[in-house]
């Protein structure tokens, strides 16, 4: 009976041990990598079913303009983070007939696209859009474009704070832009050295050519990035841009870092105060002859253009009165 009730004990030792093991590998490993936003966010990167034009339940900064563009407008393509902008600029002045979402996605006849930022950018060298909406581009997406023979031009439409995640629980409040730049160069290796826990630090990045992994690259300032080995037994920073964390993503149980000592706020944007602001743009071909470009792009800085753009949540070219 003794030897049973210590068999017994045994099996149920090696249980709990097993399910102690598995809790923690989930807490500590599976469940950062666990994606819990919605398939099409997964997808896409952003809801476009929330904040497409001409829908009554769209989150958009809805505004009927006086100017109506033709019946066959520019193509517009733009960055995930930026479609409720571009998208509030078809409503304002697109023909409602000149788009066309199928349910999942816009048809190929449809004025109004969503690639996102490499898609944006391949398609305005390539030719098949008129204009995208998106912050600026890669080397990488330059020379291609200069391959393709187009001559992009950049006009500035606002502005948007460039920011540094975190986890919720991590201590850190702050970081200097250096002590940024010697965690993804590989020189600080753990939590501890910047006033955290002693924890690895797992530095993540981006896709290459997504629009937050080029403002990154330059936000190294031609240091290369090198990944921690042991990174994935700690925790985590990540880059991203202010508006699409806070108002896309809603935050997501991470935190945004100051920098410098300024917090990434609308107020800090707009007077220069927090050190890594970034500009969007409307990007074209100089070569496009689309006669209703000119007069879209002179209103994409007009008065109505900018408020629509503060109203989504950007930082405008001038302050709003």
């Amino acid at each position: 009976m003794k030897k049973l009730t210590k068999q017994i004990a045994a099996l149920l030792g090696t249980a709990l041990y097993f399910a102690a093991f598995n809790f923690t590998v989930y807490e500590n490993l599976t469940k950062r990598c666990h994606n819990q936003t919605s398939a099409e966010m997964q997808a896409k990167s952003v809801e476009v079913s929330e904040y497409l034009p001409f829908d009554a339940n769209s989150k958009i900064a809805a505004v009927d303009s006086a100017l109506t563009l033709s019946e066959q407008p520019p193509v517009i393509d733009g960055a995930a983070g930026l479609f409720p902008v571009y998208s509030a600029f078809v409503h304002a002045v697109y023909p409602e007939s000149s788009v066309h979402y199928d349910g999942e996605r816009f048809t190929p006849e449809s004025a109004m696209q969503y690639t996102n930022t490499r898609g944006a950018y391949q398609a305005i060298a390539e030719g098949t859009i008129d204009i995208a909406v998106c912050v600026k581009p890669s080397d990488a997406q330059l020379a291609y474009a200069k391959e393709q023979g187009a001559d992009l031009d950049f006009i500035p439409l606002g502005y948007d704070a460039f920011v540094f995640l975190v986890n919720g629980s991590n201590p850190v409040e702050n970081l200097s832009c250096q002590q940024v730049r010697d965690i993804y160069a590989g020189k600080l290796h753990t939590w501890s050295q910047v006033g955290g826990k002693h924890l690895p630090i797992d530095a993540k990045q981006r896709n290459p050519g997504s629009g937050s992994q080029s403002a990154m690259e330059s936000f190294m300032d031609g240091q290369d990035m090198h990944a921690n080995p042991f990174g994935f037994l700690g925790s985590a920073i990540g880059y991203s841009f202010r508006y699409y964390v806070s108002d896309l993503v809603g935050n997501g149980g991470v935190k945004m870092l100051s920098l410098d000592g300024v917090s990434p706020t609308p107020a800090h944007i707009a007077d220069g105060s927090y050190p890594v602001v970034s500009s969007f743009f409307a990007v074209y071909d100089r070569h496009n002859t689309h006669p209703d470009l000119p007069v879209l792009l002179e209103w994409m800085q007009s008065d109505e253009a900018q408020k629509i753009i503060a109203d989504t949540g950007f930082i405008p070219l001038h302050p709003q009165q």
